[in-house]
């Protein structure tokens, strides 16, 4: 099995282009190896920027992980956030079991990178993808396990294996929806028909049971909270029909687990003290949760939970004031292509002076719209920056973050109007 080590030593061997947007001029046409042993620090990179926090990060996996294993479930967290192997391998060192993705080019991803244990958060319907699929079982070492919804999607299987024999048949998890939402068969009655139709199936596995009730809500109300108990409790009743239809080999139920962790949490603990399954959480979010979406959702956000029980923001924007052409209106130089704007806008933490390094609050100052290149940051009388001046901003969403960077450099912690050596830079394939 390759180790966090070796993937760091893949990346290192990586040569730096002056596409890779905010690195310094100095790091083009040196490998990153070369360029980490030159101790680089955060003040030489360019803005916009993205960078990570090494704390942050190790702080966010390492409770997670405790928090699952105090439950005896799984993660196989979703890779679409960073798409980053060398974080994936961070979060298998940690005691994850498997690495989620969304899409066969995201698993195509994770397979040239040598990652075994697989899950595809969705249907295979493109039957290319599908014959590839069944060529990558022919691997002892790999496992694959991707959802259905329909009979349709079981048809399409079948015909695209036609006249193949895979060595396995392929392992598939019937996936649970709800009317009006996102994809998933509509009620357990309907599940139970496409479950038929994958028992019934010469290329294909029941394995088990899939849902994400995190596309049921956007807050924490209570008829909310009462609407996922009862997706949870739908997707129980699903799996405890299916056992006598399951094939031979492990079988798995799999929830979200972002906002909603300790309602799913609660409900899979107890439902595994008497089943042999496997319960598994996919959240990808948590490992550098966020300032926004995150924030305002999770119940284990540092407003909400002990300090010792808490995630913390690991992602942070770096933009500088490119204009002041108005009083209360800066510009800074990071737009849509640098920062997440999907689902909040960024924050603006502090101001650090271009001029001697100070460091200033922001006090009621907001992000109220992005260009592709530019943010409008609103400041009240008193709290302005000048232009040049640094403005680290808090970010919403990770899983658009991570996609508009080629290399994103990692430092220790990010402490406001000080320095730091870059730890190493990550690495995404999108």
């Amino acid at each position: 099995m390759t180790t966090a080590k070796e993937r760091e030593a893949n990346v290192l061997e990586r040569l730096i282009g002056g596409e890779d947007k905010g690195l310094p001029v100095e790091a083009v046409g040196l490998t990153v190896g070369e360029y980490l042993a030159s101790k680089p620090e955060l003040s030489e990179f360019w803005t916009p920027l993205l960078v990570l926090s090494e704390d942050a990060m190790a702080n966010n996996i390492a409770f997670m992980a405790g928090w699952l294993r105090e439950r005896g479930l799984e993660l196989m967290p979703h890779g679409k956030t960073t798409m980053a192997p060398q974080l994936w391998q961070q979060q298998l060192d940690a005691g994850a079991t498997g690495i989620t993705v969304a899409n066969p080019s995201q698993l195509k991803v994770a397979r040239a990178h040598g990652f075994d244990t697989l899950m595809l958060a969705n249907q295979l319907v493109d039957q290319n993808a599908i014959r590839w699929v069944a060529g990558e079982l022919e691997h002892a070492n790999c496992t694959i396990w991707s959802w259905v919804d329909s009979a349709d999607a079981v048809r399409l299987a079948e015909e695209a294996l036609c006249g193949l024999y895979p060595a396995r048949p392929l392992s598939v998890l019937v996936e649970l929806g709800v009317p009006g939402r996102r994809t998933g068969a509509r009620g357990v009655a309907a599940a139970l028909e496409v479950a038929e139709a994958v028992a019934a199936s010469p290329v294909l596995r029941l394995a088990g049971v899939a849902g994400y009730e995190g596309a049921l809500g956007k807050d924490r109300t209570e008829p909310t909270v009462d609407l996922i108990r009862r997706y949870v409790a739908d997707l129980l009743e699903l799996h405890g029909k299916l056992g006598s239809r399951y094939g031979d080999g492990d079988v798995l139920v799999t929830c979200g687990g972002s906002n909603y962790p300790e309602l799913v949490g609660e409900l899979f603990a107890e439902a595994r003290k008497a089943d042999s399954a496997r319960y598994v959480l996919r959240s990808g979010a948590y490992i550098t949760h966020d300032d926004g979406a995150y924030h305002a959702l999770s119940p284990f956000d540092r407003d909400r939970a002990g300090e010792e029980h808490r995630l913390v923001p690991a992602a942070h924007g770096l933009a500088r004031v490119l204009s002041q052409p108005e009083p209360g209106l800066a510009l800074l130089d990071g737009g849509k292509r640098d920062f997440p704007y999907d689902d909040g806008l960024p924050v603006p933490q502090f101001a650090v002076s271009n001029a001697d390094g100070q460091v200033t609050a922001l006090h009621g100052a907001v992000v109220s719209d992005m260009n592709d290149q530019h943010s409008f940051m609103r400041t009240a009388p008193g709290w302005e920056p000048t232009v040049g001046d640094l403005v680290p901003l808090g970010l919403s969403h990770p899983c658009t973050t991570f996609d508009k960077w080629r290399l994103i450099p990692a430092v220790q912690n990010l402490v406001p109007g000080e320095d730091a050596v870059i730890t190493r830079l990550i690495e995404t394939c999108f």
